[in-house]
């Protein structure tokens, strides 16, 4: 385990059985969903990358190749909610299951500690697992922003707004421990083999002012198991997949705004 920048990994931190647990899991649970007549396309801020163009009447973006500056250019956008929605194909599934925080949770809090980042955290989200089939990705995006401008606000019943579909709109909660709090710390978990696909590469954009290298693409994540850790307002990106099928699990650490 070492730092690298602004993030910090694991190597194989997981065996093979528990990633392939996580994965049978994830996919059960995915087509569980299917089944029911639910829908597991991965969104953000309620759109994904094809509905984008039919509410914005501008072309989709692929922004695997190109800087975060250059998609808020290209799509006219100049704040990162509208710019979100040009960035994502794959299939979530979510899960609160406490083995895995058990597992998972003392890698968030050596991570934190060895980093030097010593971030004061309280809560974690529900456990997201992707599934990356070919050609899917999740363009340039940040987890949250840290500061006040990011916490998580009550969500009311009858008060607060609501998506189109009547669900709680993103930035709203109706969980009391996540109220008032934002994401400090992201952990994204590789459980496939790495020969298993091609494509799907982590990669991170430290920004045009970082003190060394601004891309940076993370080779530590691709053993099978392994952990990357980073602070959550790090722009990151996960490119397509080519060959195969990507599954990752992922996790959030909330905690009062930065001061």
């Amino acid at each position: 385990m070492q730092v690298q920048n602004t993030y910090f990994w694991f190597k194989s931190a997981l065996t093979p059985e528990q990633c392939q647990k996580i994965i049978d899991l994830g996919v059960n649970e995915i087509d569980r969903i299917k089944k029911a007549g639910g829908t597991t396309e991965a969104t953000t801020f309620g759109d994904n990358h094809k509905q984008a163009f039919e509410k914005t009447g501008k072309e989709v973006i692929p922004q695997h190749d190109k800087t975060v500056e250059e998609i808020k250019s290209q799509v006219g956008v100049d704040n990162d909610i509208e710019q979100e929605r040009y960035v994502r194909d794959s299939e979530v599934a979510w899960f609160s299951d406490s083995w895995l925080y058990d597992l998972i949770h003392p890698f968030l809090k050596t991570a934190n500690e060895n980093a030097g980042w010593k971030y004061e955290w309280d809560f974690s989200e529900s456990f997201q697992f992707t599934k990356y089939n070919k050609g899917g990705f999740y363009g340039w995006h940040a987890d949250g922003n840290s500061c006040n401008f990011g916490k998580y606000k009550r969500y009311i019943p009858g008060v607060s707004p609501t998506t189109p579909k009547g669900e709680i709109p993103k930035g709203y909660t109706d969980n009391p421990n996540m109220v008032g709090k934002v994401r400090k710390l992201s952990i994204t978990i590789n459980l496939n083999e790495p020969g298993e696909y091609d494509g799907g590469n982590l990669k991170f954009d430290f920004g045009p002012h970082a003190a060394g290298k601004r891309f940076h693409e993370v080779e530590e994540i691709r053993p099978q198991g392994s952990i990357i850790v980073f602070p959550s307002y790090v722009y990151h990106q996960v490119t397509p997949v080519t060959r195969g099928t990507r599954y990752s699990l992922v996790l959030w650490s909330l905690g009062q705004p930065f001061k």
